[in-house]
């Protein structure tokens, strides 16, 4: 029919150049803060845009959900502007007849998006989180680069080499600084190397010197010593046990249940219904009266995914915080939404109740 092919065409390209405006939007926003977090020490610079990429494919969902939404208000705000709907209600096509094109224009990114919410979403969240926590958890003596002083990860131990040799192994003319509450101690040596003790790293420094003193009672102690080890205060290998609910598999979440897990479940099964209900809630927007000077209807739709994804982080946080059952948490946030977006429609197509009722006792 051509009423349904001109309308998925139409709303294709819109939904396209919009995607393509928003993808571009976030990667700009995304890369300034990665960059300013590589800069900062955050994370590896080399890391900069493996990072940058599974961030943008965890705000995949959202993406999709807006350019979606914006794609339907802009290509039906179009068509009243320019009298289209009007002639096609002339033609007697309802408004709710336009929700089959669009639901099945919508139907593959619809399905794109959940997958994206169960499956992209902890994945890159995991990825990322690997990423930083490789480069938190480095060794101290790998921040050393040679001829600067550096700070090691917590703050209590300044290192500097001299050079290094042998690939980088062993350092020359090591010097290290360590404060503590109640002492401060100095160790220079001629060498120094990393030495692996299971999961612990030691700094072993070999024919030197070692100064200490008490901050307390100010004494003082010099010693001389052939090998000197010192344990870094970080393990060699990092593990996974400590990543947050975003960052676990949804299978995972389903399988160990608890309020967090059940949280970050009512967000990612919400996604998708966020994005169905949006499409009634941008049919109902998109109306308008084209004699008017101008239209807030795009305004008042960015309003509208605004307060919708607010509500849904805050579902997610009462879920969490065990305040709201997950099942009445996705009645609430969704089941309403999808209420007043069927009503708006009504609405729209047929008037408002009273004006139908008032006519039904005036044809009586």
């Amino acid at each position: 029919m051509l009423f349904d092919s001109s309308l998925r065409r139409e709303l294709a390209r819109s939904f396209g150049a919009t995607l393509v405006v928003l993808l571009t939007i976030v990667l700009t926003m995304m890369l300034i803060r990665t960059l300013g977090q590589a800069a900062s020490g955050s994370i590896a610079p080399q890391h900069v845009v493996l990072l940058l990429g599974y961030v943008v494919l965890g705000y995949l969902p959202l993406i999709l959900c807006l350019s979606l939404f914006v794609a339907t208000v802009s290509t039906l705000s179009r068509m009243y502007r320019d009298s289209e709907t009007t002639i096609w209600f002339a033609s007697g096509v309802p408004l709710t007849r336009f929700l089959r094109p669009v639901l099945r224009t919508a139907a593959p990114v619809l399905a794109v998006t959940a997958v994206a919410a169960l499956l992209v979403w902890p994945w890159a969240n995991q990825r990322s989180a690997e990423l930083r926590q490789l480069y938190e958890r480095r060794s101290d003596l790998s921040r050393v680069a040679p001829g600067q002083f550096q700070t090691s990860s917590d703050g209590r131990r300044v290192f500097f080499v001299e050079r290094n040799t042998e690939g980088g192994q062993v350092g020359r003319n090591v010097f290290v600084l360590i404060r503590e509450p109640d002492r401060e101690t100095v160790a220079s040596a001629s060498t120094g190397r990393v030495s692996f003790e299971g999961e612990d790293r030691f700094l072993v420094l070999e024919r030197g010197q070692r100064y200490d003193q008490n901050l307390q009672t100010g004494a003082k102690t010099i010693a001389q010593f052939e090998q000197y080890r010192l344990l870094t205060g970080e393990k060699a290998s990092t593990g996974a046990a400590d990543l947050p609910p975003k960052a676990r598999s949804t299978l995972e979440l389903w399988r160990r249940p608890s309020d967090l897990h059940w949280g970050e479940l009512v967000w990612r099964l919400g996604l998708p219904l966020v994005a169905f209900n949006l499409l009634l809630i941008g049919v109902a927007l998109s109306a308008f009266n084209p004699r008017r000077a101008g239209s807030w209807n795009l305004l008042l739709a960015l309003l509208v995914f605004i307060v919708y994804f607010n509500l849904l982080n805050l579902s997610q946080a009462w879920v969490a915080a065990g305040r709201v059952h997950p099942a009445a948490a996705l009645l609430a946030v969704h089941g309403v939404p999808a209420v007043i977006g069927w009503f708006g429609v009504r609405w729209r197509e047929a008037g408002p109740p009273w004006r139908r009722w008032a006519a039904a006792r005036a044809a009586r």
